[in-house]
């Protein structure tokens, strides 16, 4: 009997996987979104447009029948579904006769300034990307013009927005083309629209690696510069394009951290209310802050309009977890927002599918279980929302 061990290469064995991992995955997107595996946003109805616009669903019903705004579609059963596209053009014809500025079209105005947030932990598992992607989507459908910017190497964010990093990005596209040392591309040349109106994406994937190996480089050839300054710059040349840009940071304190930190006006920190998380999060606050200190240091300005804690996978039935956001609300106050957002099999089976809360269609999940993860991430969404009207002086 030969009892000879094979032994293979660690390196061959993981590309390997990573390969048949990928093409799988290109797979099941094609079965998912044919026939050009392109997603698309799902329609509304009648209530839920009505809801998104502020108005009554017998408003929207008297604006159709009077022939004005975008015909919705009619069912089977004679009900009213809007597409995200006509729920836009709802709101820009709303907005003309509104009794003041903003009712319907709630984003910039003369002399605000871009809101910048970079939602970020580096706990796996604090919800950070769930946390990202939900807000995007929400204030885009409310109305305001975003910027989704994925700068997490693993790029799960991308992935949610019907971008397979390591198949659609093969000759760049992430925002490393705009921030790296040599030969930076414009930042708008790796934008892209996506299938959500008001709702633009820069993806990732691990080509942002590379600004974490070359800026040791750039620092010790005396090249860098202001290093942390390189988001906040490529940012600036479509700053009156966008009223919210949403940064979904790497879950570590790396230079890309740093440089989305230096950039951000608000910051979510997302914290799962279990101690080992809490724990984790005290390092993660020092480090943060010792690393802040050093870019302060070099002449940056470090003030922010707001910072929050998002508790993320919340069950209010847990006792330990309420003994920690008690804990946790005694200690910071306003500081933690008071909405949570719920863990529900709704939100992690949506995601199953590469797909928000948001983008599937109720009728796919038990009623009760996908209307209180839809009230919870509603509820705190719009809170975010608020912080932003009042930074702009308006609430």
């Amino acid at each position: 009997m030969d009892n000879t061990f094979e032994h293979e290469d660690l390196n061959a064995v993981i590309r390997q996987h990573s390969e048949w991992l990928a093409n799988q995955l290109h797979s099941q997107r094609e079965s998912l979104f044919p026939p050009d595996a392109e997603k698309t946003m799902r329609k509304f109805t009648s209530g839920e447009a009505a809801a998104l616009l502020g108005v009554n669903d017998s408003y929207l019903r008297k604006l159709n029948l009077d022939g004005k705004g975008p015909s919705p579609e009619l069912t089977a059963g004679n009900r009213r579904l809007y597409s995200a596209q006509d729920i836009q053009a709802l709101r820009l014809l709303l907005e003309k006769t509104a009794r003041k500025p903003g009712d319907y079209v709630p984003g910039r105005r003369e002399g605000d300034h871009l809101q910048v947030i970079g939602v970020m932990n580096f706990k796996g598992g604090s919800g950070k990307t769930t946390t990202s992607a939900h807000l995007a989507q929400r204030l885009a459908l409310r109305g305001y013009r975003v910027l989704g910017i994925d700068l997490d190497p693993q790029a799960s964010f991308t992935a949610l927005h019907g971008v397979q990093p390591e198949l659609d990005l093969e000759d760049g596209g992430t925002l490393y083309d705009a921030i790296r040392y040599e030969d930076p591309e414009p930042i708008r040349s790796v934008i892209r629209k996506t299938y959500i109106p008001n709702l633009d994406l820069i993806p990732g994937n691990l080509e942002l690696m590379e600004f974490e190996h070359d800026t040791p480089r750039a620092l010790a050839q005396g090249n860098a510069g202001l290093f942390f300054f390189r988001v906040k710059e490529a940012l600036a040349q479509v700053d009156e394009d966008y009223d919210v840009v949403v940064i979904d940071c790497p879950p570590q304190l790396g230079f890309l951290t740093m440089s989305a930190l230096s950039a951000a006006t608000g910051v979510l920190v997302t914290i799962h209310p279990e101690m080992l998380d809490v724990m984790s999060m005290s390092q993660f606050l020092r480090m943060t802050a010792d690393l802040m200190d050093v870019i302060a240091e070099s002449g940056a300005d470090m003030s922010h309009d707001w910072m929050r804690y998002v508790l993320t996978r919340y069950e209010p039935q847990d006792a330990p977890q309420n003994r920690i956001v008690a804990f946790l609300r005694t200690m910071y106050g306003e500081a933690v927002l008071n909405s949570p957002m719920l863990k529900s099999t709704a939100i992690s089976d949506a995601g199953l599918t590469k797909q928000t809360l948001y983008e599937v269609e109720r009728s796919a999940f038990t009623r009760s279980t996908y209307d209180r993860a839809l009230e919870s991430l509603n509820t705190l969404n719009d809170e975010i929302a608020d912080l932003i009207q009042k930074t702009w002086g308006r609430l």
